[in-house]
C-alpha cells in the first residue's frame, strides 16, 4: 500500500473519505527572515550613530535583557493560548490587565505613527528642499495630512497595501542599508578621516552621569514586537530546537541592520550635526556628494518614504481592529467605538485615534527642535509599550505556576529567570526614560518629564481606567453575529 507525504494511504483518497487537513510547515530559515523582516528598521539608525561605535553596546546589551527574553517567553505562550496578549494576561492575571494589555499595544501606536511620519517628513525634505528637515510646522503638516489619508485609504478596505511590507523590508531597508555600509567602507578606505571616534575605547559610551545612557531606552521599542512572531512557533516541525535556533540567527541579522548602519552614518555626519529624524538622508547626502552620485540622493528618499507609508498603512488598521473584538466580546469599548462602516472597518477607532494624532503632531510646530520632539515621542511610545511586555512577562511566571500541564508546543527554559530579567529591564528602561538625554542639555527637565509622563499617564493608563470605570454591560456585544451583516441590514 503506498502512502503520501501526509501519512495518507492513496486507497484512502481514492473512496474520497474526507482526512484532516495537512499541516502546513515553515522552516526555522523562513521564520528568522520573516522576524528579522518585522523588527529591523533603518529608522533608529541616527539616533544610535551619535554613539560611534558605542551603539554596538547600546543595541548588545538591550537585545540580551530584553529582545531574548521576549522572543522565548513570547513562544511559550503563543504554542499553549491563541488570541495573543489579551489572552495570555487574561488567563495569566486578569479579563481587565488582559484589556490594559492590549490598550497599551494600540495606544503606543498613537505615539508610534508621529514619530514614522516625522522621519517620513524629513526624508521627503531631501527631495524638495533640504532646509524643510528641521522645519517643525512643515513636519506638522506632512504628520496630519498622511495620517488623515492613510486613515481614509484604511477605511475604504483596501487589502493590496499590505503587500507593500514585504516588499518594504528589500526597498527601505536592505538596498539602503548596504548601500550605506558599502559606500562608508569605501569613504574610509580612500583615506578620509571619519568623524567619529574608532578606537577600542570608543566602544564603550562616555559616562557623563545617568543622561548620557538614556538613548538605550530607544533601542526597547526598536526590538518590540517579537511577540507577534511566536505565534509561528506551532508551524516549525521541532519548535524546541528550531525556535530558540530562529531566533538567534534573526538577533544577528537585526543586530547587524541596526548597528553597521548607524556605524556608516557616525562615519560622515557628527554627532552635533547629526538629526534624529533626518539623519539617514544627511549621511547618504554627504556620501552622493562626495562620490558625484549627488542625483540619486531623491531617488533614496523616495525608496525609504514608499517602504514606511507601506508598513503604516498595513499597520494602521492592525492594533485598532484587535481592540475591536475585545471591545465587543467583553465589552470593553463603548458601542460608539464598535460600530463599523459599509466596508467592514472600525471606522470610529481610526477617526478618534487620528484626532490625538494630530494634536501631538501639533509639538513639532511648538517645540524648537524637531529632532527634541521626535525624541519625546519615541520615549512615550516604549513607556507604554513596555506595560505590555511587564504584564505578559508576569502571566507567563503565573500560568507556568498554575498550569504546568497545560499543552504547549514550546517550553522556554528558565522560563522565570527570563521574565524576570525581562520584567527588571523593562522597569529598569522605564524609569531611564524619564531622565531628559545628554544631547538634549539646556532644557526645562521638569517639561520634559511632564511632557513624557502626562503622555503616559493620560493615554497608557489614565484612558483605558475611564473606559473601565464607565463600562455598562449592554456594551457587550453577541460576537456570534456578523456585525458588517447586522449594518448592512439596519441600512436595508
Amino acid at each position: 500500500m503506498s502512502v503520501d507525504t501526509a501519512g495518507e494511504s492513496s486507497s484512502t483518497k481514492a473512496r474520497g473519505v474526507p482526512t484532516a487537513p495537512r499541516q502546513q510547515y515553515i522552516t526555522w530559515i523562513a521564520l528568522a527572515m520573516m522576524t528579522t523582516s518585522s523588527v529591523a528598521s533603518l529608522r533608529s539608525a541616527p539616533s544610535m550613530a551619535v554613539y560611534g561605535l558605542a551603539c554596538v553596546f547600546l543595541y548588545v546589551v538591550p537585545a540580551i535583557v530584553f529582545l531574548l527574553p521576549t522572543s522565548l517567553v513570547s513562544a511559550e505562550l503563543a504554542s499553549g493560548w491563541s488570541g495573543g496578549v489579551y489572552r495570555w494576561v487574561g488567563e495569566g492575571l486578569s479579563a481587565k490587565l488582559g484589556f490594559l494589555a492590549v490598550w497599551c499595544q494600540f495606544a503606543m501606536t498613537i505615539f508610534y505613527y508621529p514619530t514614522l511620519l516625522a522621519y517620513v517628513a524629513s526624508t521627503f525634505a531631501y527631495v524638495v528642499n533640504p532646509a524643510l528637515a528641521s522645519n517643525g510646522l512643515y513636519t506638522a503638516i506632512i504628520i496630519v495630512t498622511l495620517f488623515w489619508t492613510g486613515v481614509f485609504v484604511s477605511s475604504r478596505g483596501m487589502k493590496a497595501v499590505a503587500g507593500l511590507s514585504s516588499a518594504g523590508l528589500i526597498l527601505g531597508t536592505l538596498i539602503p542599508g548596504a548601500l550605506l555600509i558599502v559606500m562608508g567602507v569605501v569613504f574610509l578606505g580612500q583615506g578620509n578621516p571619519s568623524a567619529a571616534p574608532m578606537e577600542f575605547s570608543a566602544m564603550l559610551p562616555a559616562w557623563t552621569g545617568i543622561a548620557s545612557l538614556v538613548l538605550i531606552v530607544n533601542n526597547f521599542l526598536s526590538y518590540s514586537g517579537m511577540e507577534m512572531n511566536a505565534v509561528h512557533v506551532s508551524s516549525l516541525r521541532k519548535p524546541a530546537s528550531e525556535f530558540p535556533r530562529a531566533m538567534f540567527v534573526a538577533m544577528g541579522l537585526v543586530l547587524g541592520i541596526f548597528i553597521l548602519p548607524a556605524i556608516a552614518i557616525s562615519w560622515v555626519v557628527p554627532a552635533e550635526k547629526l538629526s534624529l529624524t533626518a539623519g539617514v538622508m544627511q549621511a547618504f547626502d554627504t556620501f552622493f556628494a562626495h562620490f558625484g552620485f549627488g542625483w540619486a540622493t531623491p531617488i533614496l528618499a523616495l525608496m525609504l518614504i514608499a517602504a514606511s507609508l507601506g508598513g503604516m498603512l498595513t499597520w494602521l488598521a492592525g492594533p485598532s481592529k484587535g481592540l475591536l473584538m475585545i471591545g465587543r466580546q467583553d465589552g470593553f469599548l463603548p458601542p460608539v467605538l464598535q460600530r463599523l462602516n459599509k466596508h467592514g472597518i472600525q471606522q470610529n477607532i481610526l477617526v478618534a485615534q487620528g484626532a490625538v494624532t494630530t494634536l501631538i503632531a501639533l509639538l513639532y510646530a511648538f517645540i524648537p527642535e524637531v529632532s527634541s520632539a521626535y525624541w519625546i515621542l519615541s520615549v512615550i511610545t516604549t513607556q507604554v509599550y513596555l506595560v505590555v511586555y511587564v504584564l505578559m512577562f508576569a502571566a507567563a511566571m503565573r500560568l507556568r505556576r498554575n498550569k504546568p500541564d497545560h499543552p504547549r508546543g514550546y517550553r522556554a527554559p528558565a522560563l522565570f529567570l527570563l521574565c524576570w530579567v525581562g520584567i527588571l529591564s523593562s522597569i529598569a528602561a522605564f524609569c531611564i526614560g524619564f531622565v531628559p538625554p545628554s544631547q538634549f542639555g539646556g532644557g526645562s527637565v521638569f517639561v520634559y518629564v511632564l511632557i513624557v509622563g502626562g503622555g503616559f499617564g493620560i493615554v497608557g493608563l489614565g484612558l483605558p481606567l475611564l473606559i473601565l470605570a464607565l463600562r455598562k454591560p449592554s456594551w457587550k456585544q453577541d460576537v456570534t453575529v456578523d456585525p458588517l451583516a447586522a449594518l448592512k441590514a439596519e441600512e436595508a
